[in-house]
C-alpha cells in the first residue's frame, strides 16, 4: 500500500549497508538495483492500472500519458512538456461537524462517502470516494492545463502575465452519497487559482472554506486544505501585489456591469408595468437564484451546448435530460417552494434537479444542434410554477418539449374571438400560463391580453405581443467572458456504466426479491430462462419509442411469445420504466401495481415466471432501467 515508505525505508537501509566510510557517493544505478533486489519496482509496476479515458474528446491530442493511481480511475491527461499546467492537491477536510458523531466505518462496512467534483476549462475530474467524517481523508491531485487558445498563442507556453488574464475560476462541487445511492448537493465552490502566480516558487497552501447550498448558504458545511503548483515551474513569479489588483480590477469591472444591467433591468420591468397593472401577477424571471443563494440573470443559465459523440441527435438529448432525476431543491419545515436553480455542473454531479435544471439544460443542448430554443418559464395545472423548453421552426412550427419526460407537443393557438361554433385545437400540453421566454442572447416578457398558453401567439418579432429586452443588455452579463461572475460550462462526460453487467445484476437480485416474496406466500418459484430471453426485444423497443417517438419490432416480440406460450396456457406481462439503479426499490414500486402483484404472486398449474431488466446508459452515469415481469400458467376454469 504505501510505496513511497516502502521505497525510503529500502534506500536509509541500502545506504546504511553500502555506504563504506571511505566511498561517500552512490549512484541513481545503484539505488535503483536495490529496489529491484527486493522486488519493489515489479510491485509497482503491477499495481498501476492504466484507465482508458471516459470524458469525451472530438479531436485527438497530440501527446497523451496516462496520470494513474492506485485503486483509482482518474482521467487520461494531455502532458504536453510545452504546456502549463496547474498541480491541484487535495490534502484532507477538516470541520465537517455535521459528521462529528459520525462512527468509524468497519472493514468492509458500507458507509456514506464525499466525493469533489472538479471542472477547469473544458477538464472535468473525480475524486476517489473517502467515507464520510469531520475529518475527511481526502487525498487527490489533479493536472490542470492552463493555456489561451486565442490565434497564435497556442503553441506557445503561457507565461505568468498570460495567466494573469486567464480568469476561469476552478469550479469545485461536493457531493455526499449515502448507503442507498442517494446523492446529495453538499458544496459548490469557485477556486480563484491565480494568487499561486505571485507566491515563491509557485506553490501556495490555501484553506477553503466550504458554505452550504440552497437556504444554507450562509452556513459553513466543513473546510479543506489545497496545495497549488505550477509545472513546469514559473522561471518568474509576479509580485502578490500585481496579482491582487489584477483581481481587484475585475471584480470592480465585474460589479459594474452587474449594476448597469440591475439598473436596465428595473427600467424594464417599470415599463412592462405600465403595458397593464395586470402583469405584476404575471411570471416573468429576470435573476433567479443559483445553489450558493446568488441572483444571476436567468439568460446566463443557457448557453449552446455540444455533446460531442455522446448523443447523435436531438430528441436523444431530450431523453438524456428526461432521465436525469427530478428533485425539487430541498427546503426546511413547510412553506412554499425553495427556489433553486443549479449551475451546470452541481446538477450534472448530483445527477438530479428541478424542473428550471432540466429544462435549461436541454435548451443549451437544443441550441447547440442548430436549433432556435427558448426556455418558457410559466404555470402548469393547479396554477404551479413551471419550466419548459420551445422551440420555433424555420416554417413557423412551435413545438414543446417537456424536460422531465421527454414529450414533445406541437402548439396551435386557439382564437379567442372565433366563432362558439368554429372547431378549436384541443391542446394536448398541460401547461396554462406563460409569462416570459428566454435563451442565452435574448429575453422577452409576454404583453399579450392574456397569457394562457393556448390563446397565445408566439411571433416573437412582434413587441405588441413580446417586449424584448436589449440584446446589448444581456450580453453585458451573460455573453461568454462578459464578467468574472460567470460559471463556465462543463463537457458532458461519457458513462461509466456497464450496461450489460448492471442489467445482469439488477436481474440477480430481483429474482431474489420475486423468490422471498412467493415463498412467504407459500407458494413455490420455477424460473424459465428462455421466456426471460424472450422479453428483450420489447424492452429495447420501448427504449427506441421513447428516444425516437417511433414504435418498431413489436410484431416479432408477439410472434415470439405466442409460440413460446402453449394452448390453453395464460400469458402476462408488466413493463415498468425507473431512472434509478436501486432493485429493492424498483421492486417495492412494482407491488404497489395491481398488475405486476398479480404476475409476481401468481398461483395456477404449470406456473412460469420470468424477468428481464436492460439498463441503457447515457452520459454523466445516467440511465434508463426497463423492468419486465412476465408469468405463463395454465388456465384452469
Amino acid at each position: 500500500m504505501d510505496v513511497h515508505g516502502r521505497i525510503r525505508e529500502i534506500l536509509a537501509e541500502t545506504i546504511r549497508e553500502e555506504l563504506a566510510p571511505d566511498q561517500q557517493h552512490l549512484s541513481t544505478e545503484d539505488l535503483i538495483k536495490a529496489l529491484r533486489r527486493r522486488g519493489i519496482i515489479d510491485d509497482v509496476m503491477k499495481e498501476l492500472n492504466f484507465v482508458t479515458d471516459s470524458v469525451d474528446q472530438e479531436l485527438p491530442s497530440p501527446k497523451q500519458i496516462v496520470a494513474f493511481d492506485k485503486q483509482s480511475t482518474l482521467k487520461k491527461t494531455n502532458i504536453d512538456p510545452t504546456r502549463r499546467y496547474l498541480y491541484l492537491q487535495v490534502l484532507g477536510g477538516k470541520a465537517f461537524l455535521e459528521h462529528l458523531q459520525e462512527p468509524e466505518p468497519l472493514p468492509g462496512q458500507v458507509c456514506s462517502t464525499f466525493t469533489l467534483c472538479l471542472h477547469y476549462r473544458n477538464q472535468r475530474f473525480r475524486s476517489k470516494p473517502v467515507p464520510c467524517a469531520c475529518e475527511p481523508d481526502f487525498h487527490d491531485g489533479f493536472l490542470l492545463e492552463v493555456h489561451r487558445e486565442s490565434s497564435g498563442d497556442g503553441t506557445r507556453m503561457a507565461d505568468s502575465t498570460t495567466m494573469l488574464s486567464i480568469s476561469d475560476p476552478i469550479h469545485m462541487v461536493l457531493i455526499k452519497i449515502d448507503i442507498f445511492g442517494e446523492t446529495t448537493l453538499v458544496a459548490s465552490y469557485f477556486l480563484e487559482w491565480r494568487s499561486v502566480l505571485g507566491s515563491e516558487n509557485g506553490v501556495t497552501n490555501l484553506t477553503v472554506e466550504l458554505m452550504g447550498v440552497g437556504t444554507e448558504s450562509k452556513v459553513s458545511v466543513g473546510i479543506l486544505n489545497i496545495k497549488l503548483e505550477m509545472y513546469p515551474p514559473l522561471n518568474q513569479t509576479l509580485s502578490q501585489e500585481v496579482v491582487n489588483t489584477q483581481l481587484a480590477l475585475e471584480r470592480q469591472k465585474t460589479a459594474e456591469k452587474e449594476r448597469l444591467f440591475l439598473v436596465y433591468a428595473k427600467q424594464w420591468w417599470r415599463e412592462y408595468l405600465q403595458i397593464r397593472p395586470s402583469h405584476n401577477s404575471r411570471l416573468v424571471k429576470i435573476f433567479a437564484q443559483d445553489e450558493n443563494g446568488i441572483n444571476r440573470p436567468v439568460c446566463s443559465y443557457v448557453k449552446p451546448l455540444r455533446a460531442g459523440r455522446l448523443l447523435d441527435t436531438p430528441r436523444q438529448a431530450a431523453r438524456f435530460v428526461n432521465v436525469l432525476g427530478y428533485e425539487r431543491a430541498p427546503v426546511i419545515g413547510g412553506g412554499g417552494k425553495q427556489e433553486q436553480w443549479c449551475t451546470l455542473l452541481a446538477f450534472l454531479c448530483r445527477n438530479k434537479g428541478d424542473c428550471e435544471d432540466h429544462a435549461n439544460l436541454l435548451c443549451s443542448l437544443l441550441l447547440g444542434y442548430g436549433l432556435e430554443a427558448f426556455v418558457c418559464v410559466g404555470t402548469k395545472a393547479k396554477g404551479a410554477p413551471h419550466s419548459w423548453v420551445m422551440t420555433c421552426g424555420t416554417d413557423g412550427t412551435i413545438m414543446f418539449w417537456e424536460s422531465l419526460t421527454g414529450h414533445r407537443y406541437i402548439h396551435k393557438p386557439t382564437n379567442p374571438d372565433g366563432s362558439p361554433l368554429a372547431e378549436q385545437p384541443k391542446p394536448l400540453y398541460p401547461y396554462r400560463t406563460i409569462g416570459c421566454v428566454f435563451n442565452h442572447q435574448m429575453f422577452l416578457g409576454n404583453c399579450q391580453p392574456s397569457d394562457a398558453v393556448e390563446t397565445c401567439i408566439f411571433d416573437l418579432n412582434d413587441e405588441s405581443k413580446w417586449k424584448p429586452m436589449s440584446e446589448d443588455a444581456i450580453k453585458s452579463v451573460c455573453a461568454p467572458g462578459a464578467t468574472t461572475s460567470l460559471p463556465p460550462f462543463p463537457p458532458l462526460c461519457a458513462s461509466t456504466i456497464d450496461a450489460s453487467v448492471t442489467s445482469n445484476e439488477i436481474e440477480m437480485q430481483l429474482r431474489l426479491l420475486v423468490s422471498e416474496h412467493r415463498k412467504d406466500l407459500g407458494l413455490t418459484t420455477v424460473w424459465e430462462d428462455q421466456l426471460s430471453y424472450l422479453l428483450s426485444p420489447a424492452l429495447a423497443s420501448y427504449e427506441f419509442e421513447r428516444t425516437t417517438s417511433i414504435s418498431a419490432g413489436n410484431e416479432e416480440f408477439q410472434d415470439a411469445i405466442r409460440r413460446a406460450v402453449p394452448d390453453g396456457h395464460t400469458f402476462k406481462g408488466f413493463p415498468i420504466h425507473f431512472v434509478y439503479r436501486n432493485a429493492r426499490r424498483a421492486f417495492a414500486t412494482c407491488l404497489r401495481s395491481p398488475f405486476c402483484e398479480e404476475i409476481i404472486c401468481c398461483r395456477g398449474d404449470q406456473v412460469r415466471l420470468a424477468v428481464r431488466v436492460r439498463v441503457f446508459t447515457y452520459p454523466e452515469s445516467a440511465c434508463a432501467v426497463w423492468i419486465m415481469f412476465a408469468c405463463k400458467y395454465r388456465s384452469v376454469l
